[in-house]
């Protein structure tokens, strides 16, 4: 198969039932411990048959304790190379789900067109007479065809006859283009372990070469015949004892399927001393670990020695990644994200990180990020902004997102957004709630963003409403009917039935029009005899009483500063900024401030 796309799990631990997990260049799944990501990797081997289902793989009922699933199911869908389609008869996308049901083996299956006549169902189980003899009876002639000359007719016909679609065998031409895995765990910190998951993948690679291949199908070949020689006295003593037998064959089937044993890591220092890995420390095992993963890119992208003959297109390779960060220093860190993106760059190569790490999570598309978490019952749940369901969210929203420093990590993980209205609020308010509350909107779990004028803003927030995200969107109350992007006619298109509950009017309550005007004038003459003193003598409150009523509050009193005072400040920003440093209690921020404040500290620990 070209490429795995994504898969759904079913059964396999906390994954009672979790859809749609994608396979990007690269996938990040995050979440907190045991919230399901190493379960998720562990199902994603078990599809690709790297993972050996155990009973303690299956998921525990609900309600039933001790008892577990009595199946595990993971279903991918792949893409497949034009050239696939062909030799398969097959769509470009296909559905391929491998299921263990209790006390049976794991078996793949197809979602695929099902032949009306049960005898052109499970071709590949067939012998050859028997398939030359469905060929001669559907009309097709064939009698001296060979096994796949036959297996070709017959599909092709049974697509014909198919009324109906349903899993079915997967044809067993096309498990063999099944992805290759390699999987690096970061917690283990073992490189033998490392170097022979990625020897793996080059091993299955070589085998596939035709020259390689057809040593080995030559070989099964002579062990087959000398095998039937070998039976040959055993099918004439059945014979002879057994007189109303007329015929007795023999037919032994063999297999050679070469694997790949334990691969072994032998050091030596410059000083001709061995280098036992189990006594060497952490550190020497990461930069081993660290040398393997490097040394991973060039394995994974050499082409296989007949490449230029291949029939079929390179297969795939899955790098998994499992705690990468683990035991590494920022500086590791930012090195194994480089190997990641390098990596995920090559041709025929995906890569799945499970991860803790913000610079992991921060360092791709918000696309391609996976959150895994476990709801009430234990059972893993999958959250992803911007999937194909949701097609508001695309490339130009992400752009939002980071132009108003919302990082991935904070749109997933955070649990109250605050949108305030442009660079003013964005200054004032850290300042202002610390002061409050007595800790800092991180520390509260609240992530703060400037709209800037910027209805893409907004439509970022609507975005995370519409996700059960809490928003809070606080706008100075002259806005209401002086900006086009908040005008209650654009906030009720953003937030519908929600508006209410999402925006704040800054000032609306207190008959106030703006943030500045929130501040007492005691304070602002405070603040002005420090930051602009006036040659003429001191500030007075009066002087700022003078400026409220008719007008902008704002823009009076930056026009006074300007007239009266060398030193006046450069901008609203700069000059609401001075009023809140001087702020020293938390009864001077003003009261309906601190009532926001309080209720943004509540919704963050909802």
């Amino acid at each position: 198969m070209a490429h795995l796309q994504s898969y759904s799990v079913r059964g396999f631990r906390s994954l009672a039932d979790v859809a749609e997990i994608p396979i990007s260049k690269p996938t990040i799944l995050a979440g907190p411990n045991d919230g399901g990501k190493s379960a998720a990797l562990g199902a994603l081997g078990f599809l690709l048959g790297t993972h050996k289902l155990t009973d303690d793989d299956r998921t525990y009922l609900a309600g039933q304790a001790g008892e577990r699933q009595s199946h595990v199911e993971v279903t991918g869908t792949f893409s497949l190379d034009v050239l696939e389609q062909e030799a398969f008869a097959l769509p470009a996308s296909v559905r391929v789900r491998r299921i263990a049901e209790a006390g049976a083996d794991p078996r793949y299956q197809i979602w695929a067109a099902m032949p009306d006549d049960e005898d052109l169902r499970d071709l590949d189980s067939k012998r050859v007479p028997e398939l030359r003899t469905l060929a001669v009876s559907y009309g097709m002639g064939l009698a001296k065809a060979n096994k796949p000359e036959l297996l070709t007719a017959l599909r092709e016909h049974a697509a014909k006859h198919s009324s109906s679609q349903g899993w079915t065998e997967v044809p067993r031409g096309l498990l063999d283009r099944m992805p290759r895995l390699a999987a690096f765990d970061g917690t283990a910190l073992q490189p033998e372990a490392a170097i022979r998951s990625v020897l793996s993948v080059r091993f299955k690679s070589y085998l596939d070469e035709s020259a390689v291949r057809g040593q080995i199908e030559e070989l099964a070949t002579d062990a087959t015949n000398w095998l039937a020689i070998e039976a040959k006295p055993l099918a004439d003593h059945i014979a002879e004892r057994c007189p109303d037998i007329a015929t007795v064959t023999v037919e032994p089937t063999v297999t050679v399927a070469p694997v790949l044993g334990p691969t072994s890591l032998r050091l030596e220092r410059a000083s001709g001393e061995a280098v036992r890995l189990d006594r060497s420390g952490q550190g020497s095992a990461r930069r081993i670990s660290m040398a393997v993963w490097e040394a991973t890119s060039e394995l994974l992208d050499s082409p296989a020695a007949d490449c230029a003959e291949a029939v079929m297109p390179p297969v795939q390779s899955i790098v998994v990644y499992d705690e990468p960060d683990t035991h590494l220093d920022y500086h590791f860190q930012r090195e194994v994200m480089r190997l990641i993106r390098e990596q995920a760059n090559l041709p025929h190569v995906s890569v799945v990180v499970a991860t803790h790490s913000m610079n992991l999570i921060d360092g791709v598309d918000i696309r391609d990020v996976v959150l895994l978490r476990l709801d009430e019952h234990r059972r893993t749940l999958v959250e992803r902004l911007g999937t194909a369901a949701h097609a508001d969210f695309d490339r130009h929203l992400g752009a939002v997102a980071a132009a108003v420093g919302l990082r991935n990590s904070v749109l997933l993980h955070e649990r109250c957004f605050l949108a305030v209205e442009g660079e003013t609020e964005q200054q004032a308010i850290p300042v202002l709630f610390a002061l409050s509350e007595g800790l800092s909107l991180q520390a509260a779990g609240i992530a703060l963003w400037a709209c800037g004028g910027n209805d893409g803003a907004l439509h970022l927030a609507s975005y995370l409403v519409k996700h059960d995200r809490t928003v809070v969107l606080m706008i100075d109350a002259d806005s209401e009917t002086q900006s086009r992007i908040f005008s209650p006619a654009n906030l009720s298109t953003k937030f519908g039935t929600r508006q209410e509950e999402v925006v704040s009017w800054l000032g609306k309550s207190t008959n106030k029009k703006e943030l500045e005007e929130l501040f007492d004038d005691d304070i602002w003459a405070r603040t002005a005899n420090v930051a602009w003193p006036r040659p003429g003598g001191d500030w007075t409150a009066a002087d700022f009483t003078a400026q409220r009523g008719e007008g902008k509050f704002s823009d009076k009193v930056a026009r006074m500063l300007r007239e009266q005072s060398e030193n006046f400040p450069r901008g609203k920003p700069a000059m609401v900024l001075e009023v809140t440093m001087r702020l020293e209690e938390p009864d001077q921020v003003p009261r309906e401030l601190r009532d926001t404040f309080a209720r943004l500290r509540k919704l963050a620990s909802q």
